[in-house]
């Protein structure tokens, strides 16, 4: 299978399944838009920087072919078993990969075998990337306004109990040290182990889970296991997968368990911040979508132009991190280049699409609350952006809220709803306190406003006068009509992304990296189908919209 350099067949033939079906192929539909593109989007040499250091060469499936299946599996919500096979039996993915109708399909290992070494590659992105330079190209793009959101990306593991999880890493170390022939090591670690168990099988072990003195014994010799056999490995200079068996370990034993007055290991009352849920994807993590909605995996990040409603940029993080910690990746995109003759250079000339970065131009960033903090907004038009950003309310459950009072960062003062003012009192964080004590005692809205006797006091945020700024600004009727008017547009892009739950909801595959590869595929895809629909077509000036 790796022994020839594979090239598409430009042939005209009678059984090419795009003549076969011609005007069957729905107009504006991606499988036609890739029938018709005829190897401009992805040319013989599309993937041969990824073979320059192969001592087997290049496979001999072509790059259109393979490229083609990758977007339309993504566009789908495909296993790699099922799209060989779709390749293999539908006329549709034979047209769209320029293929003859009795042409057979190849090894799903081919998809993951050019999966790992696009992560590998200096252009990892480049199924997404250069969807986005042919748009470009096509006149799309151009505007310079970006909404931001992001969805539940749910893992593709089981989430584990503590006993699961003691076990099951002190499992995986031994397994580690026997595969990377520490003998000695292993034979170590397990001498040092006192429960009865060989910890060769996968689950639970036995136990009479009603007992609660029964649970407890079995948390405490797995905690005192799990420290013996790191006592074991301490010092040693570990590698590989038996340094990241160890890490794992390490965590699993001490984020669930404290000891208690009587020396016993128990499970702890609490969650720790940044709990591992699983051994077998590590880098998984319990997420908030709201406070009533919780999911565990990871989350993916979008940022959509809302004029042409295409995915501009995307991000992938464990499910427990802000939405506000991607912000700068999801901003920093290729900027379009235009040549002295006024023409769209979106790519460096070699036909691979590869598009021209510059430093990111300021743009208008659209976001719901969870971009709206003070330090977020600051940082966003420190860097010349606009923010329309929902900053929430603050709730007082006791009286007047605090926004129900009158804040003068730059003066220094505060003014209660009595018309009362005080002076601001700084801290060293740049945030402070307005004490209204002096005034309370015998304000007439003293029922409204606090219950407690010393009176009211209010906070004030190191970022406060941005903060009061953006709710200034979003008292505007103004700002609220564009607001909902942008707004939207992620969420109808966020529904198209997870329209197949494979690949969009559901992760296919374990760990950060390859779901990102996943997510980075499906982006495009997704990217594409709307051009298509756009009627995306290839003239003799260039790539235009119908």
């Amino acid at each position: 299978m790796f022994v020839a350099i594979g090239q598409a067949d430009r042939q005209a033939r009678f059984d090419d399944a795009a003549m076969l079906l011609g005007a069957e192929l729905t107009a504006g539909s991606v499988y036609r838009l890739l029938a018709e593109q005829d190897g401009r989007l992805f040319g013989d040499d599309y993937f041969a920087d990824l073979f320059t250091r192969s001592r087997l060469g290049r496979p001999t499936t072509p790059a259109r072919v393979v490229a083609t299946v990758m977007l339309l599996q993504a566009y789908e919500g495909l296993s790699d078993r099922e799209a060989c096979d779709r390749l293999a039996f539908d006329l549709r993915w034979k047209a769209a990969a320029g293929l003859p109708v009795a042409a057979g399909s190849f090894h799903p290992t081919v998809l993951v075998g050019m999966r790992n070494r696009l992560r590998g590659s200096d252009r990892p992105r480049r199924l997404f990337e250069d969807v986005n330079t042919v748009a470009r190209s096509a006149g799309l793009l151009r505007g310079r306004r970006r909404v931001l959101d992001s969805t539940p990306l749910l893992d593709a593991v089981a989430t584990q109990d503590t006993v699961t999880q003691l076990r099951a890493a002190i499992r995986v170390l031994l397994s580690a040290a026997g595969q990377a022939g520490e003998l000695e090591l292993a034979a170590a670690v397990r001498a040092a182990l006192t429960r009865d168990d060989d910890y060769a099988t996968v689950g639970k072990p036995p136990c009479d889970w009603d007992d609660k003195a029964a649970r407890d014994a079995l948390v405490d010799t797995l905690v005192r296991d799990a420290d013996a056999a790191l006592a074991v490995l301490q010092g040693r200079g570990l590698t590989g997968a038996l340094a990241e068996a160890a890490e794992v370990l390490a965590l699993v034993a001490g984020q669930d368990v404290e000891a208690g007055e009587d020396g016993m290991f128990r499970i702890a009352w609490r969650v720790a911040r940044d709990r591992v849920i699983s051994t077998v994807d590590t880098q998984a993590r319990h997420g908030h979508k709201s406070r009533a909605r919780t999911f565990d995996g990871y989350k993916a990040h979008l940022a959509v132009d809302p004029d042409d409603e295409l995915i501009t940029n995307l991000a992938v993080t464990p499910a427990n991190a802000a939405d506000r910690d991607v912000i700068e990746d999801l901003l920093d995109e290729p900027a379009t280049v235009t040549d002295s003759d006024g023409g769209d250079r979106g790519d460096d000339g070699d036909g691979g699409g590869r598009a021209a970065t510059t430093d990111p131009e300021p743009v208008t960033v659209f976001g719901d609350s969870a971009y709206a903090d003070g330090a977020t907004l600051d940082k966003l038009a420190d860097a010349g952006h606009q923010v329309f950003a929902k900053v929430p309310p603050v709730r007082n459950p006791n009286g007047y809220s605090k926004d129900q009072f009158v804040i003068d960062p730059h003066a220094g003062t505060a003014t209660c709803p009595a018309r009362h003012t005080t002076p601001i009192r700084t801290r060293s964080n740049g945030g402070g306190q307005a004490r209204f004590a002096p005034w309370c005692a015998d304000c007439p809205l003293r029922a409204a406003c606090t219950t407690s006797r010393s009176g009211r006091v209010i906070s004030i945020h190191p970022h406060e006068a941005r903060l009061q700024q953006a709710k200034a600004a979003q008292r505007d009727p103004a700002w609220q009509q564009t607001y909902r008017a942008t707004r939207p547009t992620v969420e109808r892009k966020i529904a198209h992304f997870t329209r197949r739950a494979w690949g969009g909801r559901h992760a296919r595959c374990r760990g950060q990296a390859r779901i990102l590869t996943d997510v980075i595929t499906r982006a495009g895809a997704v990217n594409l189908a709307h051009l298509a629909a756009r009627g995306l077509r290839f003239t003799p000036t260039g790539w235009a919209i119908a």
